[in-house]
This record gives structure tokens, sequence and C-alpha cells, in this order.
């Protein structure tokens, strides 16, 4: 068992049954399904943008047509998550 502050994690994403959880300091490997997780985070900060992908809002870098910079990871957005992605961040 690790504890994670929420805090550090700036990408989630689903490969097969498990997560891969991206921090600031290291990347964390769960057995575990995105929306069990995506359950468990502040809806606020974290947004689903991808059927694979969980992003903290706060850390974009730079949006694109289909993709969004989330510091250092290109992150591919389904056109239907995108709309809502820019009414939350009031774009």
């Amino acid at each position: 068992m690790v504890k994670i502050n929420i805090s550090d994690i700036y990408l989630l994403e689903a490969k097969g049954d498990y997560i891969n959880i991206k921090t600031n300091e290291k990347n964390y490997i769960v057995h575990s399904s995105l929306k069990k997780i995506k359950d468990k985070l502040p809806s606020e900060n974290f947004f689903k943008v991808h059927r694979s992908f969980i992003i903290n809002a706060a850390e974009i870098v730079d949006i694109e047509d289909n993709t969004l910079l989330v510091r250092k990871d290109v992150v591919p957005t389904s056109r239907s998550n995108k709309s809502e992605l820019m009414n939350k961040l009031n774009l």
C-alpha cells in the first residue's frame, strides 16, 4: 500500500485491467478500473478527456485540436469530452 497525494497526480491512463497513475515523483501501476478511481477523485480538478485518460485540469499546458499537453504527456481528447472540458475551463 502506498499513499499518493491527490494534488501530485496529473494523469491517469487505463491500460487493460490496470491504471497507470502519473505523479510528480514517479508512476504507479494499479489493478483497478478507470471508473472506480474516477469516483474517488475530486470532480472539480480531474476530468475524463478520453475513454482511457483522466487528467488534472490544473496541469494542462496546451490545448490543440484533438490533443492536450499535460505536463510533458500528449493526451488524446474525444470530441464529446472536449466540449465539456472547454466549458469547465471557461474557454
